[in-house]
């Protein structure tokens, strides 16, 4: 979806609130195809958590004090072979996405001590200025993260200064065993749930309860404010049962042959939107379903995939039947996050598997210390369910390019050059509406498994500010 050059911004000085920010006038860019518009925000404020370039300034967070003593160190199964190492910073972490042939080191290593505050995947804002973060399921899948603790954070950044306040951290238990199927923490009291047990990538909140969608299912979970698990959801679609190969149900073949489910491993409820009057959850699947009768992923009549998004009903604690359709613009696009900005539109951020910037490709050889490709494709898209289409699928109505964002001041402190942020992290998941005319945008930085600022250099966690009211008031 190709825009053309938009006219020149006038830039303007605001203050808001309790921070600085720049804004701006800007123009919209037509798109090549279909109905959607690109908006190109010319200035922004941004925070980033500095606190998190490596763990020894990160936030390393103590488990809780009737949690088992094995907390007290992370990410011990992320060797060779996925083996256990006790010996703290003695596993180098790469990029999950180099090179096999040309790993690229990241510069931070594992186990950790602690469960670091790192790898937001979902966001709320407060209308205090604060957020609720959440970090997913630790160091990326089932078999390395029985040792990462599920929890949600509550911050607040100060966006003049750059910094933020960590204000409170609330971890996910099951102790009344609503959680149908076994977990790391069985036998305990509290029966903290870990990064073996559940995926949570996702995050909503609807009066005195937490909803969280799930990738290993994947599931919809339900817990009260303070973490304490009050019920789990299977997902169906028209009334048949959604399972990922890490489903409790599922059982792989003992003898080769084939074998298949309809969600991809990791392509669960990346994304799941409420209702503003609460009624309603919209999970969002990350990748197509798998059509088994035709060995092939769903999509389209030109042969685009498409991603469904659900509907389940809180008051009755049941799916609705009801589903939509997003198309992805290009095969193989992931999705980062789903927010509404209303009753009918919300925001879904789209993106490819790469990242890293244009000049720090490799030319020639691949090499550790460079990128086989740099990122092309970061957007988020603002989106009507009302009026999707007859096959529905949702209308995308326009776009923000998060690798062209206009800085001419140098508002960034980091990430800008020639007059232009860029936002080129492999995983964005998290997008919010702040109030009438901002959004904030964020990334979960994978650690210590992403490097898309420097080739060698592990991602902080990076939020940014965006003043967008052409994008929030478009139709």
């Amino acid at each position: 979806m190709r825009g053309l050059s938009p006219s020149g911004p006038k830039i303007l000085a605001e203050w808001e609130g309790t921070h600085a920010s720049m804004v701006a006038v800007y123009s919209v860019r037509r798109c090549a195809r279909r109905s959607a518009r690109c908006v190109c925000p010319t200035a922004i404020s941004r925070y980033t958590r500095r606190a998190c370039v490596s763990p020894a300034q990160a936030i390393s967070l103590a488990p809780p004090q009737d949690a088992p003593e094995s907390f007290a160190i992370s990410g011990k199964y992320t060797g060779p072979n996925w083996r256990r190492v006790d010996a703290v910073g003695t596993i180098p972490g790469t990029s999950y996405i180099s090179d096999k042939s040309a790993p690229r080191p990241t510069g931070i290593s594992t186990p950790f001590k602690g469960q670091p505050l790192q790898g937001f995947s979902g966001i709320k804002a407060m209308e205090d200025g604060g957020f609720w973060v959440m970090t997913d399921n630790g160091f990326g899948a089932k078999k390395d993260s029985a040792d990462a603790l599920l929890m949600f954070h509550r911050i607040k950044p100060d966006w003049k200064a750059g910094t933020v306040e960590h204000l409170r951290t609330v971890f996910l238990h099951d102790p009344d065993r609503k959680i149908p199927f076994l977990i790391v923490n069985e036998g305990t009291k509290q029966r903290y749930l870990t990064g073996a047990d559940l995926d949570i990538e996702s995050m909503q909140f609807v009066g005195d309860s937490v909803w969280f969608g799930d990738e290993f299912g994947p599931y919809l979970v339900n817990t009260d404010l303070n973490g304490k698990v009050l019920a789990l959801y299977e997902t169906k679609l028209d009334d048949k049962p959604l399972r990922s190969p890490d489903h409790y149900a599922v059982n792989t073949p003992a003898v080769p042959g084939s074998f298949s489910t309809p969600v991809r491993r990791s392509r669960g409820f990346e994304g799941m939107a409420a209702s503003k009057d609460g009624k309603v959850l919209y999970p969002l699947l990350e990748g197509p379903l798998w059509i088994e009768a035709e060995k092939k992923w769903e999509t389209d009549k030109d042969g685009r995939e498409y991603l469904r998004i659900l509907e389940f009903d809180i008051a009755k604690s049941e799916w609705t039947g009801r589903s939509w359709k997003y198309r992805v613009e290009e095969n193989g696009n992931n999705i980062g996050d789903f927010n509404m900005i209303d009753a009918d539109t919300g925001l879904i951020i789209e993106r490819d598997t790469l990242e890293g910037l244009p000049e720090d490709v490799c030319s020639g050889a691949l090499r550790p210390d460079c990128y086989p490709a740099a990122a092309k494709f970061k957007r988020v898209y603002k989106v009507s369910l009302k009026d999707a289409d007859a096959d529905g699928f949702v209308k995308k109505i326009g776009y923000v390019d998060l690798l062209d964002i206009k800085d001419p001041n140098g508002v960034a402190k980091r990430g800008t050059k020639d007059g232009v942020f860029k936002f080129p992290f492999v995983t964005i998941e998290d997008v919010d509406v702040v109030d009438g005319d901002h959004i904030v945008v964020a990334n979960d930085n994978n650690l210590p498994y992403s490097a898309g600022r420097k080739p060698n250099v592990q991602d902080d966690n990076e939020l940014i500010l965006l003043r967008v009211p052409e994008l929030l008031r478009a139709r």
